[in-house]
């Protein structure tokens, strides 16, 4: 079986006949389904799910974020099938709804997002896998630059071939550094500098960052910030990292001058104690 994609929608062929159909179009920021059918003598085989399924893959329909609509469902068949991909029914259109799931992460990347200018100079202290790198790399689109740091060879190798197949490796780059010796290695005042401490995903979890070498990083890191600049700071604990890293940082950071610096700590109320925790301060 194939799928053809027509200026109507698609349509679902089975040794080169024409054995489904769907008009769809673009609505908005998502996708709107006004008529899906399978020809009634290949129905029952399992076709409508496998056609719908490839349908909401092509329109990003399994992506962390989308919005698809279906109109004109009348049968029960019908009405199954998009209740199997999950649409619900809102009056009298069916809405399939996925958001992001909300984790301190995310959290992290939206409050940057929404006050950070592209054209910036970002720095991502702990790079890890690359996710947050490249998350800079966005913000900063070309006319920007990040420097990506980590102690461990793994990290930086991943986060540079990361860079290089999304085509970000012109906007940043990734070296292998402790970023205690921060001051040595940036020589210019920064928009942003985001620490994600903890252990690197994948990697031996033995090794994580420790309260000293973090708190050194940390104070270069607000030292080289510009006015205006954030920086940020997820905090772990428990597990093979305990809760000595994340007490030492938060006693630091709230021992930070009110004249000179907004603190702000992020807790998840009904979370568990060792639940990560997103802090961020404001240069004024």
């Amino acid at each position: 079986m194939q799928i053809q994609r027509t200026p109507q929608g698609f349509v679902l062929y089975k040794e080169n006949t024409p054995v489904g159909h769907c008009q769809c179009h673009q609505q908005g920021e998502g996708w709107h389904l006004e008529w899906l059918e399978i020809d009634p003598a290949w129905q029952n085989r399992g076709y409508g799910s496998f056609f719908l399924k490839k349908i909401l893959a092509q329109t990003g329909g399994f992506q962390p974020e989308s919005i698809h609509t279906a109109s004109g469902v009348q049968s029960p068949a019908a009405v199954a099938l998009l209740q199997k991909f999950q649409f619900r029914l809102e009056g009298s259109l069916w809405r399939r709804v996925r958001q992001r799931e909300f984790t301190p992460v995310n959290m992290t990347h939206l409050f940057l997002q929404s006050r950070l200018k592209p054209g910036g100079v970002y720095l991502d202290a702990t790079c890890g896998n690359g996710y947050d790198t490249e998350f800079l790399c966005r913000l900063a689109q070309p006319e920007g630059r990040v420097l990506a740091l980590d102690i461990q060879p793994q990290a930086v190798d991943a986060t540079n071939a990361r860079l290089k197949r999304l085509g970000l490796d012109a906007i940043g780059r990734a070296i292998q550094a402790d970023h205690q010796h921060l001051e040595q290695l940036v020589q210019e005042p920064l928009d942003c500098a985001m620490f994600n401490l903890g252990y690197l995903p994948g990697a031996d979890h033995s090794l994580f960052t420790q309260a000293s070498s973090t708190q050194k990083a940390l104070a270069a890191a607000i030292t080289l910030l510009r006015a205006g600049g954030i920086l940020s700071v997820c905090l772990y604990s428990g597990g093979v990292n305990g809760f000595e890293e994340k007490q030492a940082i938060l006693t630091w950071l709230r021992q930070l001058p009110i004249s000179q610096y907004t603190v702000v700590e992020c807790g998840f109320s009904n979370w568990a104690e060792h639940a990560p925790l997103p802090c961020f301060v404001i240069k004024k």
